[in-house]
């Protein structure tokens, strides 16, 4: 395997060998439960499902509770595939952080925070008029010009404007693992990951 399904429980800061303060966030990664082996005989592709988090019986399905119960696990409220695996992996096997080593870099991906509708400032980093004086009457944080005239008579698809913010999938590359807790399944991760606290993450190495 190359990844597990994990849970932000949030941010805190350790001291480094050199005394140095480091922010870091911690993740809870599993225990995961492999639910499915596919293979390309049957499904068309190789991949390895598992599921992570328990979830209420009665907001389950029937076909959902069958299908976890081929596992012999519970329902579970999250479930993700990976492609690239090990050939040997059982169904029903459990996954938990002994998969990574401290020291080892890896990838985090969720889902940013929603910021609402933003301006150009804080969307896209536009830098404003910057002064108030020469006729520039609340125009500090205005996006300015944003097409021709008579051509193209139009605005260009992808002209940086103020919209929706945030909400979108994000994947944090090379992020180190500083730490280690096998006993809790938690990851010291150095830095941030996308989403609030409580939030649902993949780890993948």
């Amino acid at each position: 395997m190359n990844g597990l399904i994990g849970k932000k429980l949030g941010m805190t800061s350790i001291f480094d060998a050199d005394g140095k303060r480091v922010a870091c966030t911690v993740v809870q990664a599993g225990p995961c439960v492999v639910t499915q082996v596919k293979t390309e005989a049957n499904d068309g592709y190789n991949a390895v499902q598992i599921a992570f988090g328990d979830k209420k019986e009665k907001k389950v399905t029937s076909a959902a509770k069958g299908h976890f119960a081929k596992a012999n696990t519970t329902a579970k409220s999250e479930v993700i595939e990976f492609r690239d695996y090990d050939a040997s992996i059982e169904l029903g096997t459990v996954l938990d952080v002994s998969l990574f080593e401290e020291g080892e870099f890896v990838d985090v991906i969720g889902t940013s925070k929603g910021k609402g509708f933003q301006g150009v400032v804080r969307r896209h980093g536009f830098a404003g008029v910057g002064e108030s004086t020469h006729g520039q009457h609340n125009r500090m944080r205005a996006p300015g010009s944003i097409g021709a005239c008579s051509f193209p008579a139009r605005v260009f698809k992808g002209t940086r404007m103020a919209g929706r913010m945030g909400g979108g999938r994000v994947k944090a590359q090379n992020l180190s693992i500083l730490k280690i807790d096998a006993e809790r399944n938690l990851l010291v991760i150095k830095g941030s990951i996308p989403g609030h606290n409580g939030a649902t993450v993949v780890i993948e190495k």
